[in-house]
């Protein structure tokens, strides 16, 4: 069957651009049907006023509209500035947790609101936060993008998040499941390791998606090994996204794989292979970003089916769009 034959779909696969317009090139990998998302970077951003004419371009590039996506999160994590409120990072809640819950709660609330009311005034659907890993002293890639060492309070500071992002009509990802806090290494460049009992992990690291529960539209697993309970990372993990997140914390929402080009993702082996092995274990989109040669290479090869309720979790990420 030929590309132009496939029915129109929004596919499993998240790519990124290379400036701040499209190119012919990055027009027609949009249109490919196994296209489903485009992750914005730094680089994508000159203006509010290009941000928002590169995103209505992007969701006019096909129908349905692809969804878009940034890392969002505050901190040294916010990809848009000049024009944008400037987001603390997420450490600076949960030290006002410390000295005054109602009003970390309160302040939480209206930065969820300032971040999704910019974003979605440009066009974009969806930030990549909150960041629900603990604050173990352990990891310096997470450190203060983490709300908190304890999860209730995590737990919390996100719920009020959520809420103001919710409010403003903005999508969310929660990250990194089951918990990026304990390993030390940095996935992007290393495989970290988390050596600890699959009960303490999930009693600890992972108890805010527990608590969290349907409030949560969309996760994205860790690239770490959790030693006690597979010798994969939790993002190729069967066991972490089938078994636990979705049968045993009865997660139902959207799963986003992290970047398939970190260094902690090239334990799958070549970009197909990496794909198919985050899709075998249950998510829902492979992000590939930073190399546009993989994703073409990956378009190129990939076989996918859709289902009814691939369709589902991924419409209820774009309450704005049809």
């Amino acid at each position: 069957m030929t590309l132009e034959a496939l029915p129109l779909m929004r596919g499993p696969v998240m790519v990124d651009l290379q400036s701040t317009t499209l190119t012919e090139h990055e027009r027609d990998r949009l249109r490919h049907p196994l296209v489903g998302a485009v992750i914005l970077f730094s680089r994508n951003f000159k203006s509010k006023r290009q941000l928002k004419a590169l995103c209505d371009e992007i969701h006019a590039v096909r129908t349905p509209s692809l969804l878009i996506a940034v890392d969002h999160e505050g901190g040294r994590v916010q990809r848009f500035r000049d024009g944008f409120s400037a987001i603390p990072p997420m450490r600076t809640l949960g030290d006002m947790w410390d000295k005054d819950p109602l009003e970390a709660c309160r302040k939480a609330s209206e930065l969820g609101e300032c971040i999704a009311s910019e974003l979605v005034d440009c066009g974009v659907d969806l930030s990549f936060t909150p960041v629900l890993d603990l604050d173990h002293g352990h990891s310096e890639v997470i450190g203060n993008r983490a709300f908190h060492h304890d999860p209730r309070v995590v737990t919390m500071l996100a719920r009020a998040l959520i809420g103001g992002l919710h409010a403003q009509g903005m999508s969310h990802c929660a990250k990194h499941f089951p918990g990026h806090g304990w390993a030390s290494a940095d996935s992007h460049l290393a495989l970290p390791i988390d050596d600890r009992p699959l009960d303490q992990i999930l009693a600890v690291d992972a108890m805010p998606y527990q608590s969290l529960g349907r409030l949560l539209r969309s996760v994205m697993p860790a690239h770490i090994v959790y030693s006690s309970v597979d010798t994969k990372p939790a993002g190729f993990s069967k066991t972490w996204i089938k078994h636990i997140l979705r049968k045993d914390l009865g997660f139902d929402g959207f799963v986003f794989s992290d970047d398939l080009t970190m260094e902690a993702a090239s334990v799958a082996g070549s970009i197909k292979d990496r794909a198919n092995a985050a899709l075998a274990a249950g998510c829902d989109m492979v992000l590939v970003c930073n190399r546009p040669d993989l994703a073409d290479e990956l378009l190129a090869q990939l076989t996918w089916k859709s289902s009814k309720t691939y369709q589902r979790r991924l419409q209820a990420l774009m309450p704005l769009r049809s």
